[in-house]
């Protein structure tokens, strides 16, 4: 055989078996994967009710099970996935999360947003998936701007959305307005859509509920 041949036949037996290596490795973690996947997306309903999950000594995977087998429920009507928080002794739910997702600057934006028991008022929200600019868009997963969101209006009290807001940082702010980030304009401009957008695919919902009530 040429040597040039056996070049050839030596670079592709070796694509083979890397090949083979990484597919059964693939394969493998899958299962661990998919679960690391749930487990975030229950530490982000967790986070977004406003509790403090930031002491990941404290948070274990197995605290997160807990805490969301022991206080969240899924109240999800017809195509609307919903959760709530039941404080523990009570018998209603204090607060009501959904799912919100829309374009940033780079890419799909996901998260959650609970709403307090007046089902007007902003009780907590959580970002768990982007490919913002890290020290930009991607500022909107820390503390200093989901905390800003907390006590604001998403609804009216007739249940119509409110026209909420990201203003530029420092700029002059109501009742349903936060900061936006230094620089990254065009991700709060998403922010700002797919919240309005999912505030007002979930209009009814809550307004029905208040109804109910």
């Amino acid at each position: 055989m040429r040597e040039d041949t056996r070049t050839l036949v030596f670079a592709a037996g070796t694509c083979l078996v890397v090949s083979l290596l990484l597919s059964v490795t693939a394969a493998a973690l899958k299962p661990a994967q998919v679960a690391n996947e749930k487990l975030d997306v229950k530490k982000n309903i967790i986070k977004a009710f406003g509790i403090d999950i930031s002491d990941k000594a404290e948070w274990t995977p197995e605290k997160i099970e807990e805490t969301f087998a022991t206080f969240i429920a899924d109240a999800s009507s017809d195509d609307l996935l919903v959760y709530t928080w039941t404080d523990e002794g009570a018998e209603a739910p204090s607060k009501y999360a959904f799912p919100i997702s829309g374009k940033g600057l780079w890419g799909d934006i996901y998260g959650y947003l609970a709403l307090q028991d007046d089902l007007e008022t902003i009780a907590g929200i959580s970002f768990y998936k982007h490919v913002e600019t890290p020290g930009l868009g991607a500022e909107i997963e820390k503390p200093w701007f989901q905390n800003d969101f907390k006590g604001k209006k998403l609804y009216e009290d007739n249940g119509t959305p409110t026209e909420f807001r990201v203003v530029k940082p420092g700029a002059e702010k109501d009742e349903s307005a936060v900061d936006g980030i230094s620089g990254a304009t065009l991700t709060g401009k998403g922010v700002q859509a797919f919240i309005r957008k999912d505030a007002a695919t979930y209009a009814e919902y809550f307004k029905s509920l208040k109804e109910d009530d």
